[in-house]
């Protein structure tokens, strides 16, 4: 597994574990978990906690060949198959949704080399695959809602830390940043947001439509 310096915060993997999560970001802390064993751990806890509260609620009736009908349909399904954490730049829950690995992306160009594709819409939250390349900054920007970013490839910097695979920044309406990437590495980041961002230069602002970002 990845050795992670930023971990995904409490609330958000409790919100993960209770399926309380929109889909753009359950794809984000899924990914993350799949690289970070902290995380995993800490998810494994939730899970539990929330099991043990299911166990403690009032029985409901059900049809008495429910149990058959449902082992019916297990016994019908094709066999799982067993699928690795991390194979590639993608974690496994990543290359479903994309259809393969970073190679099987349709990107889109975004100016000055950077590029992205939008995974998953609804509304105003997304998720998308962002590509910068090494040594280069995109626009500085603050944000109305969360925007929540994992690293795949490379590593980036901003105002606040540095941020390598694995790694997850969740930023705020109360951050303003600027992410740079490092040189020598081109930067790949799977990033959900649940509102617009707030681009601070003009030509970002103009194109922010066309790019649904």
């Amino acid at each position: 597994m990845t050795a992670t310096r930023h971990s995904i915060p409490d609330d958000l993997l409790i919100g993960y574990a209770a399926g309380a999560l929109p889909q753009a970001f359950d794809l984000v802390v899924a990914s993350h978990v799949s690289l970070c064993d902290d995380a995993r751990a800490r998810l494994a806890t939730y899970e539990a906690v929330g099991g043990a509260v299911i166990d403690d609620l009032d029985a409901v009736e059900v049809a008495e060949d429910s149990l058959d009908r449902t082992m019916a349909k297990i016994a019908g399904m094709p066999p799982a198959e067993a699928k690795p954490f991390v194979h590639g730049v993608f974690p496994a829950p990543l290359r479903e949704a994309v259809g393969g690995d970073a190679d099987a992306v349709q990107w889109r160009a975004l100016g000055m080399g950077a590029k992205q594709a939008v995974l998953h819409q609804d509304g105003e939250t997304s998720v998308r695959l962002l590509y910068i390349p090494a040594g280069q900054a995109m626009p500085a920007h603050s944000h109305r809602g969360t925007e929540m970013t994992l690293v795949l490839k490379g590593a980036y910097s901003d105002e606040s830390d540095r941020f390598a695979r694995g790694d997850i920044e969740v930023a705020d309406s109360d951050m303003h940043h600027t992410p740079v990437a490092e040189p020598g590495e081109d930067c790949i980041c799977l990033v959900a947001t649940d509102a617009r961002l707030r681009f601070d230069g003009w030509l970002p602002r103009i194109a922010q439509t066309f790019l649904r970002i």
